[in-house]
């Protein structure tokens, strides 16, 4: 289960998709609930952006 969810397709996904829900909640809910989800998934989406990176520089490293 760990190898499909740290598969680049899926990161890219996780980064993209909750980067777009983390700027977009605050203008669609209202109050405390839009700020809770964009942080929220910002925080997914910083911890998938990492992770993307993390693998790039671990690939250039093993070459």
């Amino acid at each position: 289960m760990k190898a499909l969810l740290s598969s680049k397709p899926v990161l890219w996904f996780l980064f993209l998709f909750n980067l777009v829900v983390a700027a977009v909640a605050p203008f669609v809910v209202d109050g405390a609930q839009g700020v809770a989800t964009a942080v929220g998934m910002g925080v997914v989406s910083l911890g998938a952006g990492s992770a993307l990176l993390k693998g790039r520089t671990e690939g250039q490293h093993a070459a």
